[in-house]
């Protein structure tokens, strides 16, 4: 079967199932249209589902005629609240923009169902498509994983679209990796507590802004110092809230941000010194801290041999646009608590689509994607799909 020149046939169609979801875009799990318009082409197309299994999720499959082995596609539906700044014809009606290429994944896997549908009675096994909410959440994955659908899964794939790596030359190129792909996107909270004073008598307080901004200096010296330099890693404190009046020396400093590590090893090293580092700089200054560390999705790493696999299927398919993925990426992507449960692997396809002569980052009002690639994307799918089971 040439999976290729089938999947040109849908390919219109695809994309105009891509722009309908960017024209109507659904945040976190409130997605009641796009759960609706997913499950009416799972309908068009004749393919079972269950849209109540998991929190805002629909998991649709096809079983083969024979087999045991379970493969599971997946893709995240859920937008931003963003307000588009593209002039697309077919831009967001409403405050919220598909600013990731969600819309994409999920026109996408809905191209590898139909596509799959077609060979159905061809396969010794059965494809699971796992649509799923709240990935800008970071926990979208949780309750599909908790109520058992990758149970019977044996691998499991997914391709995220867009510009997440700066390797990219071209648009339509492939990206694998054989281990670490993505970071952990894990939060900290650290709240110093001194002694509030007049400004013009700072003898007379525990000044936490002081204490804070120490904090703050000391933490960048975590990755340059504690941290292998062949890998990657980030800490950033991305909020600091302090104080009511210029003349008011407060009680209290408040600081969030950000750790993202591409190996647990690292990951669990930077928790550990954020906690030390700031209980030691407050004692020295007779203040205290509270620190919460909340532990989100870890780094997504790859299993070798499926990767190995679906790089293959690509070669077969688009041979000029395969590449290795030299580094990680440090986004973090909620597919990696799948990947802790199943083997799989994650792809990157490089599309990246210019808006007033600009290719924008992720989550940019002004994000696009180039719709001519989706194609590698479905039928990547369907073609590992027909090789492994058919």
């Amino acid at each position: 079967m040439n999976i290729l020149n089938e999947a040109k046939k849908i390919e219109q169609e695809v994309i105009e199932w891509r722009r309908h979801l960017h024209e109507n875009p659904e945040v976190g799990f409130d997605l009641d249209n796009t759960i609706d318009f997913v499950c009416k082409k799972l309908d068009e197309m004749g393919i079972s589902y269950d849209r109540n299994i998991a929190k805002s999720a629909v998991i649709a499959e096809i079983k083969g005629k024979s087999g045991v082995k379970t493969i599971a596609l997946r893709a995240d539906m859920d937008a931003l609240p963003v307000k588009e700044e593209t002039g697309l014809e077919f831009a967001s009606k409403n405050n919220c923009m598909h600013a990731c290429g969600h819309d994409a994944h999920t026109a996408m896997l809905l191209g590898a169902c139909k596509l799959i549908n077609g060979f159905k009675d061809e396969l010794k096994g059965n494809v699971k498509f796992i649509f799923q909410p709240a990935e800008e959440l970071g926990v979208g994955s949780v309750d599909i994983i908790d109520k058992g659908v990758l149970d019977d899964v044996d691998e499991i794939l997914a391709v995220h679209v867009g510009n997440l790596t700066t390797e990219g030359k071209k648009s339509g190129e492939l990206f694998f990796s054989e281990g670490s792909m993505m970071a952990c996107m894990d939060k900290f909270q650290i709240t110093v507590k001194g002694k509030g004073a007049h400004g013009a008598y700072p003898a007379e307080s525990i000044d936490p802004i002081v204490i804070a901004s120490n904090i703050v200096m000391a933490l960048q010296e975590i990755v340059s110092r504690e941290i292998l330099p062949t890998r990657p890693a980030v800490v950033s404190v991305c909020q600091f809230h302090a104080g009511t009046a210029f003349n008011i020396i407060p009680g209290e400093v408040k600081l969030e941000g950000t750790v993202r590590a591409v190996t647990n090893e690292d990951r669990d090293i930077i928790a550990k010194r954020i906690g030390e580092i700031a209980e030691g700089i407050a004692k020295s200054y007779r203040g205290e801290v509270v620190y919460d560390f909340f532990w989100q999705p870890p780094p997504l790493v790859n299993d070798p041999e499926v990767a190995r696999k679906i790089k293959k299927t690509a070669e077969k398919l688009f041979p000029e646009d395969v590449r290795d993925l030299k580094d990680p990426v440090m986004p973090g992507e909620d597919f990696a608590w799948y990947l802790e449960k199943v083997p799989g692997s994650f792809v990157f396809l490089f599309n990246p689509m210019e808006i007033d002569g600009q290719k924008w980052a992720h989550h940019n009002s002004r994000f696009a994607i180039d719709e001519a690639q989706f194609i590698k994307g479905y039928s990547l799918f369907a073609q590992y799909v027909y090789d492994e089971l058919s």
